[in-house]
């Protein structure tokens, strides 16, 4: 099967790419949720090294909007990112950015 573009990371794998560039072509931020929250915990997996990163919620955010070739905001998946961390109990990873 041949496709158009070239996978993002290969680590995360083409169908997370595929999936990210479907949650990029959403209207409205309601509809991607659940989708970019799917997506996070993909990239979670494939990049365990992120895990206890300061950074997490931009990292991720910022693969989110490469996969969705610019569909999925980064400022919306690193919300996203930040609201699962503060569910499982990681919330304060990012009080010192506040």
């Amino acid at each position: 099967m041949k496709y158009e573009t070239k996978i993002i990371d290969r680590q995360v794998g083409r169908n997370a790419d595929l999936l990210a560039e479907s949650v990029g072509k959403m209207e409205t931020p309601e509809e991607r949720y659940p989708y970019i929250r799917i997506l996070t915990s993909i990239i979670e997996q494939a990049h365990p090294e992120w895990q206890q990163s300061p950074n997490k919620d931009k990292q991720v955010a910022h693969l989110i909007f490469h996969m969705s070739h610019g569909g999925v905001p980064q400022d919306e998946a690193a919300l996203v990112v930040r609201l699962r961390d503060e569910e499982r109990g990681f919330g304060g990873l990012y009080k010192d950015r506040d």
